[in-house]
Formats: structure tokens, C-alpha cells, sequence
């Protein structure tokens, strides 16, 4: 899942017939020139460099600052600490939180050609697996608490109750953090005792880190189960929520409303799931098109499908929950407002 990063310099580097281009024009000319044409080159490079970083950077920060904003938001007043949905979007947000910021350290590593060894570099992206994987299960647990509410209106504050929204969540994160388990244990026969050193030959991320074939394996088993599962959930909740919306005893808004909702987890699904094939679409597309074209395809695939979908969550909800509005509205405000107000 993100994951693209060890592949920066995978599609940033130059392609061969430029390699040699560059080494024969060099050795044809002399002392001097050779000297002003590797400074030019390694101007370029950093001045590339600071505009790739900060085309990321800067949307990462903003959506990190609403997305800070609506954790905050979500803890402020006991409406939203005591309803079920709002603490299931409380987990949603802040794992998408953690797994953006821990993205976007990795993207920043690998473009500035840093290399780390390989227990950094697992942590970081063993964190990024168990993040990245509580945002499908979340979605489902919140598309069965709204097929509930419409479905069983009458059971549902008996069935979605404090203490089993609780109990779902530590079992999401129990299920994500055994999954991070077992791909350690498969990392463990991979013999790490016969390197020279621990440092890494590649740029760190999560192919960086599937180090034999049967990690891989289980690593595209996994991803193909848990993102099929969760489809087929949210399918079956939103084809349950229109079935009883044409029941004569249906809340026909509160139907319409679910029903939008559910659609929005499945697109919130399609864009997490476009993030897996982020890295092998990348590969593909260096092999036939110019560096500098696969160099902006990356960043705007990365904003796209990396940085975007995890302030979608916060948008959806900032947007339409009419509860979250006003005082998200106040508390990004005064957020934003408060330097000024402090001079």
C-alpha cells in the first residue's frame, strides 16, 4: 500500500541513453567546461529537487492542518466523543493522519537520495502497512453502523452502543497489527547475517522491504483480500440501506442520506486501493516514456492518490455533517486567525 517512495529514484533516475550521452560529451571536452557543466547539472538537480518537495509538501501540509483540525474538533465537545459514528471517524482520521505524515517523510527521504538501514527503514514502513490497512476496515465498520441505523432503527442504540463501537476498533487494530506480525516473522528468513552491512542499496518503502518471494506473495494476497472484503461489504450495506428505503416504514431522508454516505466509503475504497497500484504502474510507464515525464506523472499521481484521499475523510464529513460544520468552521478559523489576534 503507499509505499511509492522507494521508488522516487527509481523513476527520477536518467534513463541509459542519457547516462552515456552525458559521460561522452564529458570526456570530449576539457578541464573547464567539463567543471561548468557539473555545476549546471547539480544546479539543476537541487533546484528539481526543492520543486518536487515543495509540490508535495505544501498540499501534505494543508490537508495534515484540517485534518489536525478535525481530530481536534472531534474531542471538543461529548456530542462527538459519546456517539458511535463520530468515534469511528475519530479512528478513521486519525490513522489517515499518521500514514500521511509518515508518507510524505518517506517521499522527502527518498528524494533527497538518503538511504536507511533496514530495521529504520521496516519500522517506518511496518507502521505505514498497520495505517494504511485500519482505513478499509474503519469504512467497514462504519457502513454497518449506518446499515443498522436505517435497517434496525429501532435496535440500533441497543446493538451500536460505546462500548462495542470501542470493542470494533481495537479489533481492527488488532487484526492490522497482526498482519504487520506475520509479515515480520516472514521478513525473519531472510538472511540479514550474511550482508556486509545493514545499510540499504534502495531507497526505502514497502517493495524495498518485501525482501523474498513469499512476502511478496503474502503481501498481494492480503491486499486483494482485504480491500475485496471490504467492497464487498460496503456493497451489500448500500444494496441493504436501498431495500429499505422503500419501505413505507423507512425515515426516507435518514435512507438518502445513509446511502450517499456508503457511497462516498466506496469511493474512499476505490482510492485507497488505487494507492496499491501506485508503485507498478509507475514501473511500467518508466519503460516507454522520458524521465521528466514519468518525474511529473509521480507527483501528481502521489497528490492524487496518495496525499488527497487522506483529507477525504475530513472534507466528506467537515462538509456535510451538519453537527461537524459550524464548529470546525470556528475552530479553523480560529486556528488560522490566531497569529494575528496574538500580534
Amino acid at each position: 500500500s503507499v509505499h511509492c517512495h522507494s521508488n522516487y529514484a527509481t523513476t527520477a533516475k536518467p534513463k541509459e541513453p542519457f547516462f552515456f550521452t552525458y559521460h561522452s560529451v564529458m570526456s570530449l571536452l576539457k578541464p573547464q567546461s567539463q567543471t561548468n557543466i557539473t555545476v549546471e547539472l547539480q544546479y539543476q538537480g537541487l533546484v528539481g529537487l526543492v520543486l518536487f518537495s515543495i509540490m508535495t509538501t505544501v498540499p501534505c501540509c494543508v490537508f495534515l492542518f484540517i485534518n489536525g483540525t478535525m481530530l481536534f474538533t472531534l474531542r471538543s465537545k461529548p456530542v462527538f466523543r459519546e456517539t458511535s459514528r463520530y468515534i469511528l471517524l475519530y479512528n478513521l482520521l486519525f490513522a489517515d493522519t499518521v500514514h500521511l505524515a509518515q508518507s510524505q517523510l518517506l517521499y522527502l527521504i527518498a528524494a533527497c537520495r538518503i538511504r536507511l538501514i533496514y530495521p529504520v527503514c521496516g519500522i517506518l514502513v511496518m507502521l505505514s502497512n498497520v495505517t494504511i490497512e485500519i482505513s478499509p476496515l474503519t469504512l467497514v465498520v462504519m457502513s454497518l453502523e449506518r446499515y443498522v441505523a436505517v435497517c434496525y432503527p429501532l435496535r440500533h442504540a441497543t446493538i451500536i452502543t460505546i462500548k462495542n463501537t470501542e470493542v470494533a476498533i481495537i479489533v481492527v487494530w488488532a487484526f492490522s497489527s497482526l498482519s504487520v506480525l506475520t509479515r515480520v516473522l516472514l521478513l525473519l528468513n531472510f538472511p540479514f547475517a550474511e550482508l556486509e552491512n545493514l545499510q540499504m542499496k534502495d531507497f526505502c518503502g514497502k517493495e524495498s522491504m518485501l525482501l523474498d518471494p513469499m512476502s511478496d506473495l503474502y503481501d498481494r494476497a492480503y491486499t486483494y483480500f482485504l480491500f475485496a472484503s471490504a467492497g464487498v461489504t460496503v456493497t451489500c450495506s448500500y444494496i441493504g440501506v436501498m431495500v429499505a428505503a422503500r419501505s413505507a416504514s423507512t425515515d426516507k431522508a435518514s435512507a438518502k442520506k445513509a446511502r450517499n454516505t456508503l457511497l462516498l466509503h466506496l469511493v474512499q475504497l476505490g482510492l485507497s486501493l488505487s494507492s496499491t497500484i501506485h508503485n507498478p504502474f509507475l514501473i511500467a510507464i518508466s519503460k516507454v516514456l522520458d524521465r521528466i515525464i514519468i518525474v511529473r506523472i509521480q507527483i501528481i499521481l502521489y497528490v492524487c492518490i496518495i496525499i488527497f484521499p487522506r483529507c477525504l475523510s475530513a472534507l466528506i464529513y467537515g462538509i456535510r455533517d451538519q453537527t461537524i460544520r459550524p464548529v470546525l468552521m470556528y475552530h479553523l478559523c480560529s486556528f488560522l486567525l490566531w497569529p494575528l489576534i496574538s500580534t
